[in-house]
Protein backbone atom coordinates (compact mmCIF):
# COMPACT_ATOMS: atom_id res chain seq x y z
CA UNK A 1 0.00 0.00 0.00
CA UNK A 2 1.26 3.44 -0.91
CA UNK A 3 1.90 6.39 1.40
CA UNK A 4 -1.38 8.52 1.28
CA UNK A 5 -1.48 12.18 0.43
CA UNK A 6 -2.34 13.78 4.00
CA UNK A 7 -3.15 17.72 3.73
CA UNK A 8 -1.98 17.98 7.31
CA UNK A 9 1.07 15.74 8.82
CA UNK A 10 2.01 15.79 12.18
CA UNK A 11 5.56 16.64 13.00
CA UNK A 12 7.43 15.28 15.74
CA UNK A 13 10.44 17.05 17.81
CA UNK A 14 13.66 15.24 18.78
CA UNK A 15 16.67 16.98 20.41
CA UNK A 16 19.07 14.62 17.49
CA UNK A 17 17.17 11.48 17.28
CA UNK A 18 15.16 11.83 15.16
CA UNK A 19 16.28 9.61 12.49
CA UNK A 20 17.00 7.19 15.41
CA UNK A 21 13.23 7.39 16.22
CA UNK A 22 11.69 7.54 12.89
CA UNK A 23 13.62 3.86 11.85
CA UNK A 24 12.64 2.60 15.05
CA UNK A 25 8.76 3.29 15.09
CA UNK A 26 9.10 1.87 11.15
CA UNK A 27 10.27 -0.91 12.47
CA UNK A 28 7.01 -1.62 14.43
CA UNK A 29 4.29 -1.32 11.84
CA UNK A 30 3.66 -3.05 8.77
CA UNK A 31 3.53 -0.86 5.48
CA UNK A 32 5.96 2.21 6.83
CA UNK A 33 8.91 3.62 5.30
CA UNK A 34 11.49 5.81 5.53
CA UNK A 35 11.30 8.59 3.32
CA UNK A 36 13.39 12.14 2.38
CA UNK A 37 15.77 13.04 5.05
CA UNK A 38 17.01 16.80 4.95
CA UNK A 39 19.96 18.04 6.48
CA UNK A 40 21.09 21.65 8.09
CA UNK A 41 22.90 24.12 5.69
CA UNK A 42 25.61 26.73 7.25
CA UNK A 43 22.57 29.15 7.17
CA UNK A 44 21.14 29.50 10.22
CA UNK A 45 23.23 27.32 12.19
CA UNK A 46 23.34 30.18 15.05
CA UNK A 47 19.93 29.77 15.40
CA UNK A 48 19.17 25.83 14.97
CA UNK A 49 23.20 25.45 16.79
CA UNK A 50 23.77 22.23 14.43
CA UNK A 51 26.75 21.41 12.09
CA UNK A 52 26.58 21.94 8.40
CA UNK A 53 25.23 18.25 6.92
CA UNK A 54 23.68 17.26 10.33
CA UNK A 55 19.78 15.69 10.09
CA UNK A 56 17.16 18.17 10.14
CA UNK A 57 14.23 16.42 9.47
CA UNK A 58 12.97 12.87 8.17
CA UNK A 59 9.96 12.32 6.38
CA UNK A 60 8.48 8.65 7.27
CA UNK A 61 5.20 6.83 7.09
CA UNK A 62 3.89 4.30 9.69
CA UNK A 63 1.08 2.21 8.43
CA UNK A 64 0.60 4.32 5.10
CA UNK A 65 0.25 7.42 7.07
CA UNK A 66 2.99 10.51 6.56
CA UNK A 67 4.84 11.58 9.72
CA UNK A 68 7.90 14.01 9.94
CA UNK A 69 10.29 14.02 12.71
CA UNK A 70 12.55 16.97 13.33
CA UNK A 71 15.89 17.30 15.32
CA UNK A 72 14.92 20.94 16.74
CA UNK A 73 17.05 20.78 19.93
CA UNK A 74 16.42 20.25 23.48
CA UNK A 75 13.80 23.14 23.69
CA UNK A 76 10.69 20.98 23.31
CA UNK A 77 9.65 17.64 25.58
CA UNK A 78 6.80 15.44 24.29
CA UNK A 79 4.27 15.01 27.32
CA UNK A 80 0.94 13.01 27.35
CA UNK A 81 -0.93 16.39 26.02
CA UNK A 82 -0.99 14.93 22.56
CA UNK A 83 -0.53 10.88 22.49
CA UNK A 84 -0.72 8.82 19.31
CA UNK A 85 -4.17 6.16 19.44
CA UNK A 86 -3.55 3.50 17.59
CA UNK A 87 -5.96 0.32 16.77
CA UNK A 88 -4.73 -3.37 16.96
CA UNK A 89 -7.08 -5.67 15.73
CA UNK A 90 -5.55 -9.09 17.25
CA UNK A 91 -4.29 -9.63 20.62
CA UNK A 92 -1.18 -10.61 19.50
CA UNK A 93 -0.78 -7.49 17.43
CA UNK A 94 -1.23 -5.69 20.77
CA UNK A 95 0.78 -7.28 22.96
CA UNK A 96 3.75 -7.01 20.75
CA UNK A 97 3.11 -3.55 20.08
CA UNK A 98 2.72 -2.89 23.34
CA UNK A 99 6.02 -4.88 24.54
CA UNK A 100 7.85 -2.68 22.10
CA UNK A 101 6.98 0.16 22.36
CA UNK A 102 7.49 -0.06 26.24
CA UNK A 103 11.12 -1.09 25.97
CA UNK A 104 12.48 1.68 28.04
CA UNK A 105 9.47 4.37 28.54
CA UNK A 106 7.11 4.36 31.14
CA UNK A 107 3.64 3.05 31.33
CA UNK A 108 0.42 5.44 32.10
CA UNK A 109 -2.14 2.82 32.57
CA UNK A 110 -1.36 -0.42 32.18
CA UNK A 111 -2.02 -2.87 29.40
CA UNK A 112 -5.52 -4.57 30.68
CA UNK A 113 -9.09 -5.33 30.21
CA UNK A 114 -11.09 -2.42 30.87
CA UNK A 115 -14.95 -0.80 31.26
CA UNK A 116 -14.78 0.49 27.67
CA UNK A 117 -12.32 -1.94 25.92
CA UNK A 118 -11.05 -5.70 26.62
CA UNK A 119 -7.41 -4.95 25.84
CA UNK A 120 -6.32 -1.26 26.69
CA UNK A 121 -2.94 0.62 27.37
CA UNK A 122 -1.26 4.16 27.50
CA UNK A 123 2.50 4.71 27.91
CA UNK A 124 5.27 6.72 27.11
CA UNK A 125 7.59 4.73 24.99
CA UNK A 126 11.67 5.79 24.97
CA UNK A 127 11.49 9.25 23.14
CA UNK A 128 9.10 10.62 25.86
CA UNK A 129 6.48 10.23 22.77
CA UNK A 130 2.88 9.23 24.07
CA UNK A 131 0.53 5.77 22.85
CA UNK A 132 -2.26 4.38 23.59
CA UNK A 133 -3.41 1.41 22.15
CA UNK A 134 -7.04 -0.38 21.73
CA UNK A 135 -7.85 -3.56 20.67
CA UNK A 136 -10.71 -3.19 18.08
CA UNK A 137 -11.71 -2.96 14.57
CA UNK A 138 -9.47 -0.44 12.60
CA UNK A 139 -12.77 0.03 10.05
CA UNK A 140 -14.62 1.74 13.03
CA UNK A 141 -11.56 4.28 13.24
CA UNK A 142 -10.52 4.15 9.24
CA UNK A 143 -6.84 5.25 10.15
CA UNK A 144 -4.38 2.69 11.86
CA UNK A 145 -2.46 5.75 14.13
CA UNK A 146 -4.69 8.55 15.22
CA UNK A 147 -3.68 11.87 17.21
CA UNK A 148 -5.46 12.61 20.22
CA UNK A 149 -5.29 15.80 22.17
CA UNK A 150 -6.01 15.78 25.73
CA UNK A 151 -7.00 18.74 27.33
CA UNK A 152 -5.47 19.07 30.78
CA UNK A 153 -4.92 21.78 33.39
CA UNK A 154 -6.11 25.50 32.14
CA UNK A 155 -7.49 24.28 29.18
CA UNK A 156 -9.49 21.23 30.46
CA UNK A 157 -13.16 21.58 29.61
CA UNK A 158 -12.43 23.29 26.31
CA UNK A 159 -12.55 19.91 23.70
CA UNK A 160 -15.64 20.31 22.81
CA UNK A 161 -15.24 23.95 21.77
CA UNK A 162 -11.58 23.38 19.83
CA UNK A 163 -13.41 20.09 18.02
CA UNK A 164 -16.03 23.41 16.49
CA UNK A 165 -13.23 25.47 15.86
CA UNK A 166 -11.12 23.11 14.29
CA UNK A 167 -13.91 22.04 11.72
CA UNK A 168 -15.09 25.34 11.38
CA UNK A 169 -11.58 26.22 10.01
CA UNK A 170 -11.13 23.12 7.89
CA UNK A 171 -12.98 22.73 4.74
CA UNK A 172 -13.22 18.80 4.82
CA UNK A 173 -14.42 18.04 7.94
CA UNK A 174 -17.03 15.64 10.26
CA UNK A 175 -17.59 15.01 13.62
CA UNK A 176 -17.88 11.07 14.23
CA UNK A 177 -19.19 11.30 17.89
CA UNK A 178 -18.70 12.95 21.59
CA UNK A 179 -19.24 10.92 24.38
CA UNK A 180 -19.64 13.49 27.37
CA UNK A 181 -18.95 12.34 31.23
CA UNK A 182 -22.05 12.48 33.22
CA UNK A 183 -23.03 12.29 36.88
CA UNK A 184 -23.11 8.69 37.10
CA UNK A 185 -19.17 8.54 36.07
CA UNK A 186 -17.17 7.81 38.32
CA UNK A 187 -14.98 11.28 37.74
CA UNK A 188 -18.21 13.49 38.96
CA UNK A 189 -16.38 16.87 38.60
CA UNK A 190 -15.90 16.05 35.17
CA UNK A 191 -19.52 16.33 34.14
CA UNK A 192 -20.30 17.71 31.36
CA UNK A 193 -17.06 17.30 29.66
CA UNK A 194 -15.57 15.28 26.74
CA UNK A 195 -15.01 11.66 27.82
CA UNK A 196 -13.72 10.85 24.15
CA UNK A 197 -14.96 12.67 20.78
CA UNK A 198 -13.47 11.54 17.38
CA UNK A 199 -13.71 13.65 14.27
CA UNK A 200 -11.90 14.51 11.00
CA UNK A 201 -10.84 17.49 9.15
CA UNK A 202 -9.21 17.05 5.53
CA UNK A 203 -9.26 13.07 5.85
CA UNK A 204 -7.27 12.91 8.62
CA UNK A 205 -8.92 11.72 11.54
CA UNK A 206 -8.13 13.04 15.25
CA UNK A 207 -9.58 12.04 18.60
CA UNK A 208 -9.94 14.18 21.60
CA UNK A 209 -10.64 14.34 25.27
CA UNK A 210 -10.81 16.11 28.54
CA UNK A 211 -8.79 14.64 31.53
CA UNK A 212 -10.98 13.22 33.99
CA UNK A 213 -8.05 13.85 36.70
CA UNK A 214 -6.58 17.08 37.87
CA UNK A 215 -3.34 17.09 35.85
CA UNK A 216 -1.19 19.52 33.80
CA UNK A 217 0.42 18.70 30.71
CA UNK A 218 0.32 21.90 28.48
CA UNK A 219 0.40 21.53 24.88
CA UNK A 220 3.35 22.44 23.22
CA UNK A 221 5.64 23.03 20.17
CA UNK A 222 7.01 18.91 20.42
CA UNK A 223 4.22 17.80 18.46
CA UNK A 224 2.88 20.58 15.83
CA UNK A 225 0.94 19.60 12.85
CA UNK A 226 1.71 21.18 9.47
CA UNK A 227 -0.86 22.12 6.91
CA UNK A 228 0.45 21.96 3.24
CA UNK A 229 -0.28 24.81 1.65
CA UNK A 230 -0.74 24.95 -2.58
CA UNK A 231 -0.07 28.66 -2.96
CA UNK A 232 -0.42 31.90 -0.78
CA UNK A 233 -4.34 32.46 -0.52
CA UNK A 234 -4.26 28.94 1.50
CA UNK A 235 -1.26 30.56 3.70
CA UNK A 236 -3.13 33.41 4.39
CA UNK A 237 -6.22 31.87 5.14
CA UNK A 238 -4.95 29.16 7.78
CA UNK A 239 -2.40 31.25 9.51
CA UNK A 240 -5.17 34.00 10.32
CA UNK A 241 -7.89 31.01 11.26
CA UNK A 242 -5.55 29.43 13.15
CA UNK A 243 -3.62 32.24 14.56
CA UNK A 244 -6.70 34.29 16.04
CA UNK A 245 -6.45 34.20 19.69
CA UNK A 246 -2.78 32.27 19.90
CA UNK A 247 0.05 32.92 21.31
CA UNK A 248 2.19 35.78 18.81
CA UNK A 249 4.78 35.08 20.22
CA UNK A 250 4.99 31.46 19.34
CA UNK A 251 5.09 32.71 15.46
CA UNK A 252 8.14 32.00 13.61
CA UNK A 253 8.81 30.19 10.03
CA UNK A 254 5.42 29.26 9.57
CA UNK A 255 4.94 27.82 13.19
CA UNK A 256 1.89 29.37 15.31
CA UNK A 257 0.08 28.63 18.32
CA UNK A 258 -3.93 28.70 18.42
CA UNK A 259 -6.08 29.93 21.45
CA UNK A 260 -5.64 26.06 23.02
CA UNK A 261 -2.16 26.27 22.80
CA UNK A 262 -1.77 23.33 20.07
CA UNK A 263 1.30 24.34 17.25
CA UNK A 264 0.84 24.19 13.52
CA UNK A 265 3.31 25.00 10.61
CA UNK A 266 1.55 26.69 7.50
CA UNK A 267 3.66 25.51 5.06
CA UNK A 268 3.49 25.94 1.05
CA UNK A 269 5.12 22.55 1.63
CA UNK A 270 5.67 21.34 -2.56
CA UNK A 271 7.33 24.83 -3.26
CA UNK A 272 9.53 24.72 -0.12
CA UNK A 273 11.07 21.43 -0.47
CA UNK A 274 11.54 21.72 -4.11
CA UNK A 275 13.70 24.88 -3.24
CA UNK A 276 15.47 22.76 -0.68
CA UNK A 277 16.05 19.75 -2.60
CA UNK A 278 18.11 22.35 -5.21
CA UNK A 279 21.74 20.59 -5.52
CA UNK A 280 23.01 24.21 -5.20
CA UNK A 281 23.69 24.76 -1.87
CA UNK A 282 23.96 28.74 -2.35
CA UNK A 283 20.55 28.81 -3.55
CA UNK A 284 19.40 26.70 -0.56
CA UNK A 285 21.04 28.65 1.76
CA UNK A 286 19.46 31.41 0.63
CA UNK A 287 16.11 30.24 1.01
CA UNK A 288 16.77 29.09 3.90
CA UNK A 289 18.10 32.47 5.39
CA UNK A 290 14.81 34.55 3.79
CA UNK A 291 12.08 32.07 5.97
CA UNK A 292 14.11 31.71 9.04
CA UNK A 293 13.41 36.15 8.96
CA UNK A 294 9.58 34.91 8.26
CA UNK A 295 6.69 34.47 10.59
CA UNK A 296 4.46 33.75 8.17
CA UNK A 297 5.31 32.44 5.09
CA UNK A 298 5.74 34.71 2.60
CA UNK A 299 6.21 33.23 -1.20
CA UNK A 300 7.10 36.26 -3.29
CA UNK A 301 10.06 36.52 -1.28
CA UNK A 302 10.91 32.86 -1.14
CA UNK A 303 10.59 32.78 -5.08
CA UNK A 304 13.20 35.90 -5.52
CA UNK A 305 15.74 34.76 -2.82
CA UNK A 306 15.73 31.16 -5.13
CA UNK A 307 16.01 33.39 -8.57
CA UNK A 308 18.23 35.82 -6.72
CA UNK A 309 21.12 35.87 -9.40
CA UNK A 310 23.68 36.72 -7.21
CA UNK A 311 23.82 33.23 -5.90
Amino acid sequence: MATKYQKITPNLWFDGVGEDAARFYTGLFPDSKIGKIFRFGKEGSEIHGNPDGAVMNVEFSLAGQPFLALNGGPLFKFNPSISFFVICETTEEINKLWDQLLEGGETMMPLDQYEWSERYGWLNDRFGLSWQLMKGKLEEVGQKITPLLFFTGNQRGKAEEAIHFYTSVFRDTMVDGILKYDAEDENKFAAGTVKHAQFSIENLKFMAMDSGMENNYPFNEAISFIIDCKDQEEIDYYWSKLSEGGDPEAQQCGWLKDKFGVSWQIVPIEILTGMLADPRKEKTENVTKAFLQMKKFDLEKLQAAYADPAV
